[in-house]
């Protein structure tokens, strides 16, 4: 969902926020997430205001090379497949995450699977929002996900399969609130995707034992995902996905991108989305409670022009 904000008590607020749409989302802070928002209806009005989202909501669902894309990476995620279970200390958790509770040859093995715009596609809700000129909210949200209509993206079901097939569980580790849990499963499972029990559902609130967590940072449930699985590979939209990012600036996450860019494409699998994201906040000092307007100013002066 949306969120990050400078200081770190913000930040875990925002994040907290963030975690309530697609798993990772970046929800607005302060009295602009505050404010109640009635559902979205699901028809489009007659007219619509222009929005910021429009070309990357239409992207994801109109394009074939959005489909293309996510293809392409879950097929070359199955062709490692096999060469990440014959390799017993193969390990797709930073060293710092992962807790010597056993050793990597005994545990079991699993991939870590974020779920908003990693294994199912909620642009008809990013949609919604863009025809009737309204911005993400936790309200409007929760009513979409307890439509359990969310469809798989291109490419994943083949791989989520491919992978069960080889005694690999799918774990999915999301930012969708645990009151959200039953929702959401209901959805992967009549989608055919693998859901072994409820136990693979690490949603925002999971209690972790000995590890304190940060508003929607995934990093404690990392942890609690290996202290039960060798963690082949990870899947996600957002690099939060993948690493803890502490702070949400552009310098800092090219930072993260630079020391940890050889796990992807091997252990690290990102999805593109042009929809929503930390990347997003992180072009405007992550100040979600400014004006619509504010924030786009912001983005344009962020934009990086042929003659700079």
């Amino acid at each position: 969902m949306r969120t990050i904000v400078p200081a770190v008590s913000l930040l875990a607020a925002a994040l907290a926020l963030s975690a309530c749409k697609p798993t990772s989302y970046t929800a607005p802070s302060g009295d602009a997430a505050a404010k109640p928002a009635a559902p979205i209806a699901a028809t489009k009005p007659a007219s619509s205001t222009p929005d910021d989202n429009l070309n990357a909501v239409l992207w994801v669902q109109r394009s074939a090379e959005y489909q293309a894309n996510t293809i392409s990476i879950f097929r070359a995620a199955a062709d490692h497949l096999d060469a990440a279970l014959k390799e017993p200390h193969w390990d797709a958790l930073i060293p710092s995450e992962r807790e010597a509770t056993a050793p990597l040859p005994g545990l079991k093995p699993a991939v870590i699977m974020d779920i908003d715009e990693t294994v199912l596609d909620n642009s008809p809700y990013q949609a919604r929002l863009v025809a009737h000129g309204q911005e993400y909210n936790e309200v409007s949200w929760a009513e979409w996900v307890k439509e359990e209509k969310a469809k798989p993206l291109p490419g994943v079901l083949e791989f989520a399969k491919a992978a069960e097939a080889k005694g690999v569980t799918i774990l999915y580790l999301s930012n969708r609130a645990q009151d959200l849990q039953d929702a959401t499963l209901a959805n992967l499972r009549a989608e055919g995707l693998p859901v072994k029990d409820d136990s693979v559902f690490l949603g925002l609130g999971t209690f972790v034992e000995g590890c304190e967590q940060h508003g929607s940072e995934k990093l404690c449930r990392r942890r609690l995902a290996g202290r039960e699985y060798r963690v082949l590979m990870q899947f996600g939209d957002q690099l939060g996905d993948f690493v803890e990012v502490i702070a949400n600036t552009p310098e800092a996450r090219a930072e993260l991108l630079e020391e940890y860019g050889d796990w992807f494409g091997e252990r690290w699998w990102m999805l593109a989305n042009p929809t929503y994201g930390s990347w997003e906040p992180a072009v405007f000092n992550n100040a979600w409670g400014e004006p619509r307007e504010a924030r786009r100013g912001h983005k344009r002066d962020a934009l990086i022009l042929a003659d700079q």
